[in-house]
């Protein structure tokens, strides 16, 4: 049986770890280097970082932060926001990230995947989409969930598992910061969509429970991201992982939880 992986997401504006409802209303949180650190050593197994408005703005991704970030996780960390060329790409592996994550970019020029899963390998590939659904159908948004691109959300992320990309994060609009569960109809449709990739379920996360639904509910997911029940330590990620354990749910626990 795989093991599942707990990933906290720092959503990071001007420098600054920010949290929102619904992608709106973003409120300051913390340091990205302050949390990073935390999360390397609090049994986390990946850590996400996003510059949320670079692709809205249309700059490249702080690298001064990301640096020194990075400098501070010992945990795999995934890199994306104004992901645009693969001189971007580079870019931010330089840095010290161990995967980039593209969405906007993607969008805007879809070869993009290909080019970046020739020259890293596709394992270095995540391609990241925010969904919402309108008018009953899951439709991708772009530009950190302002712009509805009009594209059905599966046929995507089809195409995008078929360029290259070697895992897909699963942003849900409807239920981001809204802390009821996941979005687990939307999830099992992007797993049946591409069964051979990994897929991150994020967005909605509240409680424990939430968690073990997750896993329960859609099998085939492999890890649960989450931002504000993490920042906020509402849940704990060595008291979580203990409750999934506990539940059948194979998850890593460090040595020093034991």
């Amino acid at each position: 049986m795989l093991t599942k992986r707990i990933i906290p997401c720092l959503d990071v504006r001007y420098g600054r770890v920010v949290k929102g409802v619904n992608f709106q209303n973003l409120s300051d949180i913390a340091s990205p280097v302050d949390l990073a650190r935390h999360y390397s050593s609090s049994g986390a197994d990946e850590l996400v970082f996003y510059d949320i408005t670079a692709s809205a703005e249309g700059r490249k991704l702080f690298s001064d932060i990301l640096t020194e970030t990075a400098a501070n996780v010992f945990i795999p960390l995934t890199v994306g926001g104004g992901i645009n060329t693969t001189e971007d790409f580079e870019r931010v592996l330089n840095c010290g990230a161990d995967k980039v994550s593209v969405n906007s970019g993607a969008i805007r020029r879809p070869e993009l995947i290909r080019e970046a899963s020739r020259l890293y390998g596709s394992q270095c590939v995540v391609l990241s989409v925010d969904i919402k659904r309108v008018g009953g159908v899951f439709r991708v948004f772009s530009k950190g969930g302002r712009e509805d691109t009009g594209m059905e959300a599966m046929e995507w992320i089809r195409r995008g598992a078929d360029l290259g990309a070697g895992e897909i994060v699963v942003n849900s609009i409807d239920t981001d910061g809204v802390k009821n569960g996941f979005d687990i109809e939307m999830l099992q449709a992007v797993c049946d969509t591409v069964p051979e990739l990994p897929v991150i379920a994020s967005g909605g996360a509240g409680s424990i429970e939430d968690f073990i639904a997750l896993f329960r509910q859609v099998p085939r997911i492999d890890a649960g991201l989450a931002a504000s029940v993490f920042h906020s330590g509402q849940i704990p990620i060595d008291v979580l992982k203990r409750h999934l354990r506990e539940d059948g749910v194979n998850v890593r626990i460090q040595e020093a939880f034991e």
